[in-house]
């Protein structure tokens, strides 16, 4: 069976084909992706941007397409960034800027020392599609907290500061394979690979 991610996103493209080799499954990235019309993620939630992707793409090639939207949601912001998370900080903003710009928020709010108040959850949808048409959807989660600095040199994305109780150490912190185990996207995209075992 293969499957098409609809991303360049080389982490994702690595996490995701790992997991999948150990069924069977192939995971390609979508012939062309960067010359293709982008998909305009303006969704409100994670599961309308994931969608809107998945379909999207889907007619550009035969086969199954799967996207993923994702992001990182804090209480005491009232979920954000939410579905802003890679653009937290501006629309050209880099990981670091996005982790500064929560910091900042945080610290604003007076929370920078109230762990009880930086209480987070990483979101991720995987939506999966053929010929326009949508399939399945799916999620997953993992719960955590915003350090009040940076840990860590792997990751992407908000794992410097996004503190994994269960295993004692941020995101960043773990080794690809740790992080995938427990991680939003890796459940994700565990029940991704449960649909397509059982309708095959």
């Amino acid at each position: 069976m293969r499957l098409i991610l609809a991303s360049a996103n080389p982490g994702k493209l690595r996490e995701f084909g790992e997991a999948a080799s150990r069924h069977g499954i192939a995971v390609e990235q979508l012939p062309g992706i960067q010359s293709l019309p982008p998909c305009v993620e303006d969704g409100l939630t994670f599961e309308a941007n994931a969608h809107k992707k998945a379909l999207h793409y889907s007619v550009f090639v035969k086969g199954p397409v799967f996207a993923d939207d994702s992001g990182i949601a804090v209480e005491a912001l009232a979920g954000a960034p939410g579905v802003r998370s890679a653009r937290f900080a501006g629309p050209h903003a880099n990981d670091q800027a996005n982790n500064q710009e929560l910091l900042a928020k945080l610290a604003a709010a007076g929370l920078e020392h109230v762990p009880a108040r930086r209480l987070a959850h990483y979101l991720c949808v995987i939506a999966l599609a053929e010929r326009g048409r949508l399939l399945t959807s799916v999620e997953g989660r993992a719960d955590g907290l915003i350090l009040g600095e940076p840990r860590g040199s792997g990751g992407f994305g908000y794992d410097p500061l996004f503190f994994y109780p269960p295993l004692g150490k941020t995101f960043a912190e773990l080794t690809p394979q740790e992080k995938f185990a427990v991680s939003h996207r890796g459940e994700a995209f565990r029940k991704l690979l449960d649909y397509l075992l059982r309708t095959a």
